[in-house]
């Protein structure tokens, strides 16, 4: 059966006040939690305090992205053997910042996933589509595209020590956010296009729905057949509303 998780990815926000407030709620929070995985995703130079404040407990951590390469002439990269040395779990790739902002291809994208499995991490592969996308009816034609890109790369078996995220690009930090059933139907398409190569790997996989998800509606969400959990952008920076999020995806002991 798969397992929920609530990915928090604070992308460039933080400072070690802040995050040390946050991280305490977080991990008093947690141990409450059944159901639900919790993870953070925090700027690199925050790791080492991620790892102080949150090692021993049941919340992962992890980076938003990881370098293509290993070790070596690679100025400003992070690799995924540097990322294991400070406890990360995961490592965000494909993110649409990254795709779009930075110029990252479905290659380098695929080339990341790979980098990050092969060394040790569990990828998060986020998949999306923009809103002209949406309006000229391509979202499948979008999102299979970039699923393509990985699997061509690491098999269609990598996807079974991985987590895909679906985040509908006109929904980030937009306050937009799609219906259950806009999310659900794409979760769908995911799911099933996995499973035309490998049915049990899809069956398996857990896929997470990204896009202005807060506490107030993430019950609806998460309550759709093929949604895991969330991948959670500025919700996460608040630790009551990240742990309600939390709360909806699993349940609580009191």
């Amino acid at each position: 059966m798969r397992g929920r998780l609530v990915a928090g990815n604070w992308k460039s926000n933080g400072n070690l006040a802040s995050n040390q407030r946050l991280l305490e709620q977080v991990r008093a929070e947690a141990p409450r939690l059944r159901g639900v995985e919790c993870a953070v995703c925090v700027p690199y130079p925050y790791l080492f305090q991620t790892q102080q404040l949150l090692a021993g407990t049941a919340v992962a951590w992890g980076g938003q992205d990881v370098s293509q390469f290993g070790v070596g002439a690679y100025t400003g990269a992070v690799t995924a053997a540097m990322l294991l040395e400070f406890g990360c779990r995961y490592a965000i790739v494909g993110h649409s910042e990254r795709r779009g902002i930075f110029g990252e291809s479905d290659a380098v994208v695929a080339a990341k996933f790979d980098a990050a499995l092969t060394g040790g991490l569990t990828p998060i592969l986020c998949v999306g589509e923009t809103l002209q996308e949406r309006e000229a009816g391509v979202t499948e034609t979008v999102v299979g595209r970039q699923l393509d890109a990985v699997i061509g790369k690491a098999g269609i078996a990598a996807l079974g020590k991985a987590v895909v995220a679906y985040e509908p690009v006109w929904a980030i930090g937009t306050g937009k956010t799609a219906t259950p059933e806009q999310a659900q139907a794409v979760h769908a398409f995911i799911r099933g296009r996995i499973a035309a190569g490998d049915a049990a790997v899809a069956a398996e996989l857990r896929i997470l729905y990204g896009g202005s998800v807060k506490a107030a509606n993430a019950a609806q969400l998460f309550a759709m057949r093929d949604i895991d959990g969330g991948l959670i952008g500025g919700a996460s920076l608040a630790a009551e509303e990240f742990m309600a999020i939390c709360r909806a995806a699993g349940t609580v002991t009191v």
